[in-house]
């Protein structure tokens, strides 16, 4: 992994750069640091993104600076600009209706607004302590600590994400925003996507508080009230298996990739 003063550097470096670029490490890549790992790392990434592997609660130890070096290399855009690519293509192919309730089902975090400026500092799939070691050590995901850089407002968008919302809104769908943020997060989390040029959706949908319910089932349910209100729901993004599926699903979803967490 990158020390704090090779980073410094490359942000200097690219400091015009978006934020989600200016993050690149400078040395290693993901296929290097999964053949030296004690565990075949980039077979359990497929297994992850294939929804092979379920449950799973955190980043294996020996893997973490694979997932790490992937989320911040180019192969992480490079696999998200593919799927985006295939969401245009397929929302260009559509008949609209043209009566405005043809939507499409973004969720927030690691979709549309990437996370990586705090995984980038406290660690992927962990909560770590500090770079000024040669090598990471780690704690359990600290919930208080990632709700305080929600709150900060900061997050950047994902370019590819982004790039898509705007494609939809130049073609008439409408975009949804149906997230497991909470309702107390609704001033900040407005804020944070208006700032990265985000703009023109119909809906924000957060968590009321104090419910307790599964992922699927949640965001399931919010997609059934949109169905029942008249929208049709021609495209669902998510990174995570849990944001596009259960009926409804839509009519066609994509999956970005994210080996950092799985949420059930």
């Amino acid at each position: 992994m990158p020390t704090v003063h090779t980073v410094a550097e490359h942000l200097e470096e690219e400091v015009a750069a978006p934020l989600i670029h200016a993050l690149r490490p400078v040395l290693g890549s993901g296929g290097e640091l999964g053949s030296r790992a004690g565990v075949p790392c980039d077979s359990w990434r497929l297994a992850v993104e294939a929804y092979n592997k379920r449950d799973w609660k955190t980043v294996p130890a020996e893997c973490e600076s694979y997932v790490g070096h992937y989320m911040l290399g180019e192969q992480y855009r490079r696999d998200s600009r593919v799927v985006v690519d295939e969401a245009i293509a397929y929302a260009q192919s559509l008949k609209l209706a043209g009566n405005g309730k043809d939507v499409w089902v973004f969720d927030i975090d690691e979709t549309s607004l990437s996370n990586l400026p705090y995984y980038a500092t406290h660690g992927f799939g962990y909560d770590v302590v500090t770079f000024m070691h040669a090598f990471l050590k780690s704690r359990p995901y600290n919930a208080t600590s990632f709700n305080g850089y929600v709150l900060d407002g900061s997050a950047p968008a994902l370019p590819e994400t982004k790039r898509l919302f705007k494609k939809l809104v130049s073609l008439g769908i409408k975009p949804v925003f149906l997230t497991g943020r909470t309702e107390d997060q609704r001033a900040i989390t407005v804020k944070n996507l208006r700032r990265q040029g985000y703009s023109g959706w119909e809906k924000l949908l957060l968590k009321p508080l104090g419910v307790k319910v599964a992922a699927v089932a949640y965001k399931s349910g919010e997609r059934q009230k949109l169905q029942d209100a008249g929208y049709v729901i021609v495209g669902n993004i998510g990174d995570q298996w849990s944001d596009i599926l259960g009926a409804p699903e839509g009519a066609r979803t994509f999956k970005l990739p994210d080996p950092m967490y799985y949420i059930g």
